[in-house]
């Protein structure tokens, strides 16, 4: 997939994350919206400090993408794709893995 922005996720990046992603839940349709977009979307978002109705075009409405960041806020998605993005990063540069501790309620 072509990158539009420098906060979306490489290949390598989604191959890495996408199991991370919750499963749409059972009894619901299928999922219309390009998740893949949809995190690209939020990168750009916390990486830009953009309002929500800003977000570019080229991504899903911004209903749609709050709606998710909301969801995978609630259930730890959003944890569990910045520990292992920071985990492959450090890697990269050859530091040792550190484990993220927060206090959320």
């Amino acid at each position: 997939m072509k990158r539009l922005y420098p906060s979306d996720l490489t290949d390598f990046e989604w191959e890495v994350v996408k199991d991370l992603i919750p499963p749409a839940k059972k009894g619901g349709g299928k999922r219309r919206a390009d998740i893949r977009q949809i995190l690209n979307a939020c990168f750009y978002l916390t990486k830009t400090g953009c309002q929500w109705r800003m977000l570019p075009h080229e991504y899903p409405p911004w209903g749609t993408i709050y709606w998710y960041f909301a969801m995978w806020k609630k259930d730890g998605a959003f944890e569990k794709i910045h520990d292992k993005l920071v985990k492959i990063v450090r890697a990269q540069q050859g530091k040792k893995t550190i484990s993220y501790r927060r206090n959320t309620r």
